[in-house]
């Protein structure tokens, strides 16, 4: 367990934030935050209602641009980069409430997750349908007419066909039924042993933590506690706060 501004994290992270500050208007929303995710790993961020998490996520896609400090992806600074080029450099995001194109068939909002890469490759494809056999059977179907469960499937199949090196993950359990948000965390450890890096924004954090490697707590925009899964889970803390325990 350590405590915020500890390295904790492998020596060369896919992404990382250094002392970021962002701001809305007035208001110090993100203060200092330091943050890594290596190759490969899962990497669980909690914290309550006005923590900074979905915040968090926009500094790193580039909705929101840090006041002070950097932002580190691949090897790269992209703090002034758009989010057209740090999507095209591999990042992808599974939003909050999923926001599918309802109109429009599974395979069209499929084709949608890579279009920058002309909608998706064979490979691509295989791979969602590999993961997600429903999405196959479903492909014709309207998104919208989809169970919320399915539809959460067809956000991650979409995020996962631009075949990105960084999976964003806002608040994936939202409204979902408990069996469902069981089975959407088993399918997110499953994209992760893939090799994929995953970022995962949660309030439940005895799901999220389940499954990750490593964990921070936002409260108030400040990084509190971080340190591998396993001990967060154990932190007296972070039970009483989130765990229920």
């Amino acid at each position: 367990m350590s405590e915020p501004g500890g390295n904790g994290a492998a020596p060369e992270p896919l992404l990382r934030l250094d002392s970021v500050d962002t701001f809305y208007g007035p208001i110090h929303i993100l203060q200092g935050v330091n943050l890594q995710v290596g190759p490969g790993e899962l990497v669980c961020l909690l914290g309550g209602n006005a923590s900074g998490k979905s915040t968090t996520l926009k500094t790193v896609l580039g909705i929101v641009r840090p006041r002070n400090g950097s932002v580190n992806f691949a090897g790269e600074d992209v703090t002034a980069r758009p989010t057209s080029y740090r999507i095209g450099k591999g990042i992808a995001i599974v939003p909050e409430n999923r926001r599918l194109f309802a109109p429009m068939s599974v395979r069209e909002n499929l084709e949608m997750g890579a279009y920058l890469q002309g909608g998706g490759t064979k490979e691509a494809f295989d791979r969602v349908y590999e993961l997600f056999p429903l999405l196959h059977e479903r492909r014709s179907q309207l998104a919208g007419t989809l169970s919320g469960g399915e539809q959460q499937m067809v956000a991650m199949g979409r995020a996962l066909m631009s075949q990105p090196k960084l999976l964003l993950m806002d608040e994936p359990s939202m409204g979902l039924a408990p069996i469902l948000v069981e089975r959407n965390f088993e399918i997110i450890q499953q994209v992760h042993q893939s090799g994929v890096a995953i970022l995962v924004v949660e309030q439940n954090a005895n799901v999220s933590l389940a499954i990750a490697d490593r964990g921070y707590v936002l409260s108030t925009g400040r990084v509190v506690l971080e340190g591998p899964a396993a001990e967060l889970r154990e932190h007296e803390d972070l039970r009483k706060a989130y765990l229920g325990r």
